[in-house]
């Protein structure tokens, strides 16, 4: 029986995230030229572009596979192949479940990190694989904490880049191992051989972290652009007064 190795980042922003900046485009050919197999696109509670990108992955040489990386009451979560956004705001638990009902695997992304939004330890039941790896993470205690969990508790390793610009795609990613049946060629496999290879625990880290200054400047920049998009979102709409009522009676 053959089996495949697979280079996947699976955690990775555009510029439909309100911090990221880079087109998909762009993210697609850089990974090509980096030897990465594909990256998910999982931007904050947006989930069109990654779809756009899953549909234009092969024409770069990739596998394509969606995702998005879901707000919780509790923190942050990756629902990989997924075609449809679960709804943001609801109980951890709760969007588990619903990634698994839209065919999804559901990844906690840099756990513990409560600055980053990291679901904690009481809040983590039921999910399919934990990110023991983020390129982000300023020191390497929150990676080996993940480590030591996602262990001790027999769930699938995952490692990602987390990036939100171009250079630090592929930084830390992901092998995932496929067991192919006889006569199967790698270019047959597809994203659902990926998740099954996931759940069954078939991954190696690779990658290191990125560098302490661009991890600051991307979080200077990601909480900048967050602040501004959430006053805009909450801003209330002021009515247009008309012009005559604005004259002196």
């Amino acid at each position: 029986m053959p089996t495949y190795t697979f280079a996947i980042d699976f955690h990775v922003h555009s510029e439909q995230s309100y911090d990221g900046r880079e087109p998909i485009e762009l993210i697609l050919e850089h990974a090509a030229d980096i030897g990465l197999d594909g990256v998910v696109i999982t931007d904050h509670d947006e989930i069109d572009e990654s779809r756009r990108a899953a549909e234009l992955a092969p024409e770069f040489g990739l596998i394509g596979i969606p995702g998005v990386e879901v707000s919780t009451t509790h923190g942050h979560l990756l629902a990989v192949g997924v075609e449809e956004r679960p709804s943001a705001g609801n109980p951890f638990e709760h969007t588990v479940e619903r990634v698994h009902e839209l065919g999804g695997i559901a990844i906690v992304p840099h756990p513990f990190q409560r600055s980053r939004h990291g679901v904690r330890k009481r809040h983590l039941t039921d999910v399919d694989a934990i990110e023991v790896y983020n390129s982000m993470l300023f020191t390497g205690y929150r990676n080996r904490r993940a480590r030591t969990f996602a262990r001790r508790r027999s769930y699938p390793w995952i490692g990602a880049s987390d990036a939100h610009s171009l250079p630090n795609v592929g930084r830390a990613y992901t092998d995932v191992v496929v067991r192919a049946g006889d006569g199967t060629t790698k270019a047959d496999i597809d994203g659902e051989d990926l998740v099954d290879a996931i759940l069954e625990g078939r991954t190696r880290i690779q990658g290191k972290r990125t560098p302490v200054h661009k991890s600051t400047l991307q979080y200077a920049k990601g909480s900048l652009r967050k602040s501004t998009y959430m006053l805009t979102k909450r801003a209330p709409l002021v009515p247009t007064v008309p012009a005559s009522m604005n004259r002196s009676r």
